[in-house]
């Protein structure tokens, strides 16, 4: 059976789902769009509900048991998807949150905290970012924006599911990071020592902030080190994400 009508109630709340938060928080469930997405995700442990797929794009999916599959027409397609090129493929997924006390911290472990990062374009990026430097996990602390927001999962490339995503208070981050002896980094634009000068080889966490508020005094009270990326044209800041990037990259050098 295909279903073609937009008046569905399937599509319906698969529309809720994409448009509001609350809702995703109220049924503990998600969108995942996208064949390379979906298969992160499967890998990872995520449960899917249901898949939904367009044989109007395509006709390969992932390995999904037959009972959860519902075949769609393109104009139904069309209206669930979030993406400019959909390829076909959208699957509504259980939330399960992780918890810092459930983080299996590698060896020597290379943590990123984020303090009220609020667009999920830069949350998404610096999840990507963080999983290509090989860290051990993104801790969100005050979170401004859903990270099952289907526009995080977009960002990130699936790398939400390969990479520990974790929510999570300033105080109970910086308590675990002083229990697991993780010298703490903040990146802040008063910082005296530049990103470059200090040592990532040990186990670390870099810290930061909004763009528009920097870090709480709490962090900052709590760093080891306090460090910056020094600007040497006429603006005074990065975008998050690439400050991210920047300082993720010059750990992973050193630790190379």
């Amino acid at each position: 059976m295909i279903i073609e009508s937009l008046e569905n109630p399937k599509i319906k709340n698969i529309v809720k789902l994409r448009e509001s938060s609350r809702q995703r928080q109220e049924r503990a469930l998600f969108l995942i769009e996208g064949y390379r997405e979906i298969g992160l995700a499967l890998r990872a442990g995520v449960q899917i509900e249901n898949l939904f797929y367009s044989p109007g794009y395509i006709k390969r999916g992932p390995a999904i048991e037959e009972e959860k599959i519902i075949e769609v027409s393109k104009k139904v397609f069309s209206k669930i998807s979030y993406r400019e090129k959909p390829d076909g493929f959208l699957a509504v997924a259980k939330i399960k949150d992780k918890k810092l006390a459930d983080l299996k911290l590698s060896a020597n472990p290379l943590l990123v905290v984020l303090e009220a990062v609020e667009k999920p374009g830069n949350l998404g990026a610096i999840l990507r970012t963080a999983d290509a430097a090989g860290a051990d996990a993104v801790i969100i602390n005050d979170a401004k924006t859903d990270i099952y927001s289907p526009n995080v999962i977009r960002a990130s490339q699936g790398t939400v599911f390969t990479i520990a995503a974790i929510l999570s208070s300033a105080a109970e981050t910086i308590e675990f990071c002083k229990n697991n002896k993780i010298r703490i980094f903040a990146a802040t634009p008063e910082a005296k020592k530049e990103y470059t000068h200090v040592d990532y080889k040990e186990a670390r966490a870099i810290v930061m902030g909004a763009e528009d508020k920097g870090l709480s005094q709490a962090w900052l009270e709590a760093a080891d080190e306090k460090i910056k990326i020094k600007m040497r044209g006429k603006i005074d800041s990065l975008n998050v994400s690439v400050s991210a990037a920047v300082i993720l990259f010059e750990a992973l050098r050193q630790r190379n």
